[in-house]
């Protein structure tokens, strides 16, 4: 951990380069997209060899296309198509009944034998059947003219009328039978016919229809394409498969509807989602960027992206686990979360573009959403109305969220019900309303679990941690109070003007005012040279036996010395900024005028006589600068005017922006006029006695006499006057040189 928050030390590990920026973008985009993903990979878990290993319900309702039953009815509407048939030419067919019908004719009107004309028509009749065939023969002998003519006469009514229904080579044997010839003759011929009639179909006739086989294959593809998919629905709460249950073609289709791929990774959605993934990254980036400057720093963006991570996956275990409903997932803890250490627009924003992405690869319905978009809105909204008086403020506004939840899930359970959306007892019981409350209260716990250790670890400091700092009674403070009481009434009256312009402008007004609580802790090093503090120990003041670029160097330090205390007692980076920053790099105006008076204007180089910087940075710092500045010019004045106050006003404000002091500051023109009348206002009730020596204009040595006596027995305070003259004067050489 403690390596960890040493990466955030570096504000310009990701600004330094494009490339480094790039980079953290693509990994986090990554991380974002594996646990999206892990949908992809969850069949593995659920059918081991092919048997269900838990009972999947589903969350959500769907249709699926039952494939297996879907081809079973091709298959049925296939098979009753038939064949497409071409005609062939059938004038052979006849001619061929007709030559059989002469060459009996012929045998019967010879003058032979009977034995003779018998074994003739035996080489006539083509008939397999030898039975049947004596059979027909002897009926064609015995058989008179007319009846012979009359049989041919049917013979040939039958023959045209097979002709015409159409014949394929195996409806032969089915169309020449008694059955079919009693169909097609009636009951008007006689039964002693029927022998000869079917012994001439069945050695005449022959196709006269064959099958096209492309045209067939083709009318069986256009019956199978129209045959429209069967369509098994899953409603919300139904059970797709059992624990124990073998899976089968449908269960398989209906888990990878629900999110489960069955054999391999879908690279199509796993590319959608980081593509969704970069959009709404980027979206994000792009407001921070432009809109939330102070929070586009390395370590701000991490805290948000390991945040929006531990969501998704909190998010994503939740959503694929049947024991533990989808309405706890921990949205409230991670807008609260995020809106104590940024504010509510920006946790806001980033909660709703969290969830969206979310809705999307995980497959929320309507309802939860409507849920978690009341339980944001009212987070974001509360926590900007907590005092951070004590950290039970959460809890409260846990519950609070949780009501609003409670109502939002009351209406949606009302809604379903009304709706037939609930198909069992325990799918109702899984978004019972109460699950509202206790997820506000669950998250809010959470909320306070990781605040110290996103503190810790990322170097943001939360406003519980501000607030534990502005304790009068901390250390740091209790030693000031004591050991540099002016200075300490000092940063107190700075205090009151930082909070109120802070508040007035819609900056941080808790961290303004803290960060005026520490910002000259410096002077803790050597607090007799600072003036606020010689009337109370009684002290002459040691710069009269100092030359002005020494003065300098030791009023100017007290920005250095400041960090290095911030450091050795723990304070956050910050707190720190407010110390380096508070005087930008201004200029020591009186020890510069006092210097040109001596050396003349040639010989002085005002970049000697400026504090090292940097310049204020935020909102909060240049804030501090101006009440700084004025709080100690305002005190110097003796009875001051409401008018007199107006005008120092004025002539701090004007000489900061003139010197620059503010060019890098995210302050407005219109910060700036808001600024100045809150000062107006409050300093009105500030018209202390303060002793002058900023002001060139001004007297430089109080009309208090002073006990030089007092000082001059203070061995180590004289002694402390001496070794800063010599170490100015080994730097002066120095410099010379």
């Amino acid at each position: 951990m403690k390596h960890l928050s040493d990466i955030f030390k570096n504000e310009d590990i990701f600004q330094s380069s494009k490339a480094a920026s790039f980079s953290a973008f693509f990994v986090v985009a990554l991380i974002f997209t594996s646990l999206l993903s892990i949908r992809y990979y969850l069949y593995q878990n659920i059918v081991v060899n092919g048997i269900a290993q838990k009972t999947i319900v589903a969350k959500n309702s769907f249709q699926v296309v039952d494939r297996q039953r879907t081809e079973l009815i091709k298959r049925e509407v296939s098979n009753k198509i038939r064949p497409v048939v071409a005609p062939v030419e059938t004038g052979y067919i006849k001619a061929d009944l007709q030559k059989t019908m002469d060459e009996i004719e012929k045998v019967r009107k010879e003058k032979k034998s009977y034995q003779t004309k018998q074994k003739e028509l035996m080489d006539v009749i083509e008939v397999n059947d030898l039975d049947k065939k004596k059979k027909v023969v002897n009926y064609i002998l015995s058989s008179s003219e007319n009846t012979i003519t009359s049989a041919f006469t049917n013979a040939k009514f039958v023959l045209n009328e097979l002709i015409n229904v159409g014949v394929f080579d195996s409806d032969v044997s089915n169309f020449v039978n008694k059955d079919s010839l009693e169909k097609i003759l009636g009951s008007s011929v006689k039964k002693s016919q029927y022998d000869l009639i079917e012994a001439l179909m069945e050695q005449c006739i022959s196709p006269n229809l064959i099958i096209d086989e492309y045209a067939t294959e083709i009318a069986r593809k256009n019956a199978k394409n129209a045959v429209k998919p069967y369509i098994v629905s899953f409603k919300k709460g139904d059970t797709i498969i059992q624990s124990g249950e073998k899976i089968t073609q449908l269960k398989r289709d209906a888990l990878k509807q629900s999110g489960y791929n069955a054999f391999e990774l879908n690279k199509g959605g796993v590319l959608g989602i980081f593509a969704l993934v970069c959009l709404i990254m980027y979206s994000a980036v792009l407001y921070i960027k432009q809109y939330e400057k102070k929070y586009y720093t390395p370590r701000y963006m991490a805290y948000i992206a390991m945040s929006g991570i531990i969501l998704t996956y909190a998010c994503t275990v939740i959503s694929n686990s049947l024991l533990v409903t989808n309405y706890i997932m921990p949205f409230v803890a991670f807008t609260m979360i995020l809106a104590i250490f940024t504010n509510p627009l920006l946790s806001f924003l980033i909660s709703i573009l969290m969830l969206a992405i979310l809705s999307v690869t995980l497959f929320f319905d309507s309802q939860l959403i409507y849920v978690f978009i009341c339980a944001i809105l009212a987070s974001s909204h509360l926590v900007s109305k907590m005092s951070y008086s004590k950290r039970f403020d959460i809890i409260w506004c846990g519950f609070q969220v949780g009501i609003v939840m409670f109502v939002a899930m009351f209406f949606v359970s009302i809604f379903e019900l009304q709706q037939g959306a609930f198909s069992s007892l325990i799918q109702f019981q899984k978004q019972n309303p109460f699950f509202g409350i206790l997820n506000g209260l669950i998250s809010s716990m959470i909320a306070m679990f990781l605040i110290p250790i996103i503190e810790k670890v990322c170097k943001i400091v939360s406003p519980y941690a501000l607030i534990e700092l502005a304790d009068q009674n901390q250390e740091l403070l209790s030693k000031m109070r004591s050991a540099a009481p002016g200075t300490f009434h000092h940063s107190l009256m700075v205090a009151n003007l930082c909070e109120a312009a802070a508040a007035a402008i819609g900056a941080n007004s808790i961290l303004a005012r803290v960060g005026a609580f520490y910002h000259d802790i410096g002077k803790l090093q050597r607090p007799y040279f600072f003036i606020e503090n010689q009337s109370y120990f009684g002290v002459e003041n040691p710069h009269a036996k100092l030359a002005p670029r020494h003065s300098t160097m030791v009023i100017t330090s007290h920005t250095k010395d400041g960090v290095d205390i911030a450091k050795k007692y723990g304070l956050p980076q910050i707190i720190i900024d407010f110390i380096q920053q508070h005087h930008g790099e201004s200029l020591a105006g009186y020890f510069y005028n006092k210097a040109v008076e001596q050396e003349g204007k040639e010989n002085v180089s005002e970049r000697q006589f400026r504090y090292p910087g940097p310049k204020p940075k935020t909102k909060e710092t240049a804030i501090l600068m101006l009440a700084d500045a004025l709080e100690s010019a305002v005190r110097s004045l003796k009875k001051p005017t409401p008018e007199e106050i107006e005008a120092m006003v004025n002539k701090i404000f004007t000489e900061r922006l003139n010197d620059g002091q503010l060019s890098d500051s995210p302050l407005t023109l219109k910060d700036i006029k808001i600024i100045a009348m809150t000062f107006n206002k409050i300093l009105r009730g500030m018209q202390h006695e303060r002793i002058k020596y900023q002001e060139k204009v001004m007297d430089e040595i109080s009309d208090k006499k002073i006990n030089v006596q007092q000082v001059n027995q203070d061995e180590e305070f004289e002694r402390k006057i001496q070794e800063l003259q010599s170490k100015a004067q080994k730097k002066d050489e120095d410099d010379e040189k």
